[in-house]
């Protein structure tokens, strides 16, 4: 039967060769949403597998290379059903760089350039006159539109897609820039996670959320979990970039501090470092780590959360009021994380007073 030529966005290959090597187009299933179909291609035969593709690496690791023809063979399966891949960026007015986008660099030279000057603007809400019992303020519009019901743990589906559709839902996030050192103190760490927010002020609680298990954790976990301390700092626009390199996948013991250029500054209650660049840091005791299990692979662990208390904090001193109660966002001017390799900025405030009954 004729089927229709897929666009395949590069990011969710893997999601396609899985389901080729089973006989079946994701078209089957409802198809990739970061996908789209273009045309009907006559392709009634079962031939071999062709992947059409810039010299590119893909998020499922296979190196393909262009008019290269792949046999997945599968033990059931002696052929595969055609489909043609080609890259193309994902259906979003936000171009995602990974591996597939080589061509980043042009890409970040079309755009405009960074606003340094950028100043706080605190505008009206969107309704000023709202009054109990409006509702929302688009007239309605929002509810013109039907929801899409989507079960995480639905056959089929990866746990990729819970990720991308996470933390491109779930914004903007605070990311925690946590130093920590060895147990021994000889090797340090410096990395960002967006998994982060504060819980409470009395006593002062985070939390932090770390994908893999404690038996295989990766430099911040495992020094965190060792030696029970970190700094949490947090990214401000002045030193985005360099915070950005500390997420290298580098080799435990190699320090991120080297990649970055970043500064140590002094502590006084822990061992780590904290990031003199940052305006606002937080020296950090674990209190606890709670590990987390798969529910795709029943059995084996994914994820840890720990929870932190601050013990000092640090603020920039023409960033802190004469009370010592509250950070100035203008000379903050923090970092957000949004989807994919985006982040964002504050510059504009809403102020909306909490009402009484």
């Amino acid at each position: 039967m004729s089927r229709p030529q897929l666009i395949i966005n590069p990011r969710c290959i893997g999601l396609h060769l899985h389901y080729a090597r089973l006989g079946h187009s994701l078209l089957d299933h409802g198809m990739c949403r970061s996908c789209f179909t273009v045309s009907v291609a006559s392709s009634t035969q079962s031939t071999p597998l062709v992947a059409h593709a810039a010299n590119t690496e893909y998020s499922c690791g296979a190196l393909l290379n262009n008019q290269t023809d792949l046999n997945y063979r599968d033990h059931s399966v002696a052929y595969l059903n055609r489909i043609s891949f080609q890259l193309r960026r994902p259906l979003s007015t936000t171009p995602i760089m990974s591996k597939a986008h080589p061509d980043f660099e042009q890409l970040q030279a079309s755009r405009p350039d960074f606003r340094h000057d950028a100043e706080v603007i605190v505008s009206k809400s969107p309704n000023p006159t709202w009054k109990q019992g409006d509702g929302a303020n688009d007239g309605g519009e929002s509810l013109k539109k039907e929801h899409v019901e989507i079960d995480p743990y639905a056959d089929g589906r990866p746990v990729a897609s819970n990720y991308k559709l996470l933390i491109s839902g779930m914004v903007p996030r605070p990311i925690s820039l946590i130093s920590t050192q060895s147990a021994d103190g000889k090797t340090t760490n410096l990395a960002p996670f967006s998994y982060s927010q504060i819980v409470n002020h009395d006593p002062p609680m985070f939390v932090v959320g770390f994908v893999g298990s404690l038996e295989k954790a990766k430099d911040t976990l495992k020094n965190l979990n060792e030696t029970k301390e970190c700094v949490i700092n947090i990214i401000s626009e002045h030193f985005l970039e360099a915070a950005n390199s500390t997420s290298i996948n580098a080799p435990y013991g190699h320090s991120e501090w080297e990649v970055s250029g970043l500064t140590q500054g002094p502590t006084s209650v822990v061992k780590p470092a904290r990031v003199k660049e940052s305006i606002f840091a937080v020296e950090g005791k674990l209190v606890e780590v709670k590990e987390f299990e798969s529910r795709a692979n029943p059995g084996q662990p994914s994820s840890v959360l720990a929870i932190i208390e601050g013990v000092r904090f640090w603020v920039r001193e023409d960033a802190i009021d004469k009370d010592q109660s509250v950070i100035d966002l203008e000379v903050l001017k923090p970092i957000s994380r949004l989807g994919g390799i985006s982040y964002g900025r504050t510059t504009d405030v809403i102020e909306i007073p909490r009402p009484q009954f």
